[in-house]
């Protein structure tokens, strides 16, 4: 099986589509795969609009990176069950796509973003933009075989400085060769920017959980992530230097400050708010 439109796209179906102004879809998650992030969830949103975007513009673009002002988690996603994906265009051209989406499951609401941005670069740069047409194709007439995705193995932070419950830095290795290279993208390869959000997420909620913020137990989990800014591609291989910074506030939550840099230069940046976490 072709890893490309498998190892790392997140539409099965598009149900609905107002060219260039709103699109409906669906993602089933395969059953047998480990686990489904929350910034998977994310990065599904972000694919049905980058194909309402693409399609409007006669695929002469493609959106990479971006820019968020929130994301709200509200409920994870287990493998087996299917995500129901929405979103509106607010602007779109040859530059950047602006826009909002979320996703359910069963009804209920899983995942929010607002405030999107993704500035449009050459789609011949990074994909075949006939297969990318092809492939658009089929997503609206019945859409593609489900469980073509088999999970992702999600890199981590390995830590090596800061305050525990306070700070901390470390190195986020990015693998030199993965499945998902293949799919994101096929002619530029790049490390997904939703892998690193996760593994940074992670060092933030380790972070939390050492903090004496909340009583020793407390589960914990991710509410809402605000400000992330993308500047810069990520290639196979590098090393990315994370940094996390928290500051405890009211009502049994807290900012974590996430930063990413390679070669001393900005990748990314984002806030996470850490809460504890409700039963569903």
């Amino acid at each position: 099986m072709s890893d490309h439109f498998a190892a790392f796209s997140f539409v099965d179906r598009i149900t609905g589509l107002v060219p260039g102004t709103r699109a409906h879809g669906s993602f089933a998650i395969p059953a047998g795969i480990a686990s489904f992030p929350p910034c998977l969830m994310a990065e599904a949103v972000g694919q049905l609009a980058a194909w309402v975007a693409m399609s409007h513009i006669e695929f002469r673009g493609r959106p990479v990176a971006a820019l968020a002002r929130e994301t709200r988690f509200v409920r994870a996603a287990e493998p087996g069950q299917t995500l129901d994906l929405a979103v509106e265009i607010e602007d779109c051209d040859d530059d950047a796509v602006a826009y909002r989406g979320w996703a359910d499951i069963d009804g209920a609401r899983a995942i929010e973003l607002s405030d999107c941005l993704g500035p449009m670069l050459p789609a011949a740069e990074f994909d075949d933009p006939l297969a990318m047409r092809e492939r658009f194709a089929v997503l609206n007439d019945g859409g593609a075989a489900p469980g073509r995705f088999h999970g992702v193995e999600l890199p981590r932070v390995t830590r090596d400085g800061g305050v525990p419950g306070s700070s901390a830095q470390g190195t986020l290795a990015v693998p030199v060769s993965a499945p998902f290279f293949n799919d994101h993208f096929p002619r530029r390869p790049v490390f997904p920017a939703t892998l690193m959000l996760d593994a940074q997420i992670a060092l933030a909620l380790a972070l939390a959980h050492e903090s004496a913020h909340w009583p020793a137990g407390t589960p914990l989990s991710p509410a809402r992530m605000t400000h992330v800014k993308v500047r810069s591609f990520t290639p196979p291989g590098a090393q990315l230097a994370v940094g996390a910074q928290m500051r405890p506030g009211a009502d049994g939550e807290a900012t974590v400050m996430l930063s990413a840099q390679a070669d001393g230069k900005s990748v990314a940046t984002a806030r996470v708010v850490i809460t504890e976490r409700k039963l569903q």
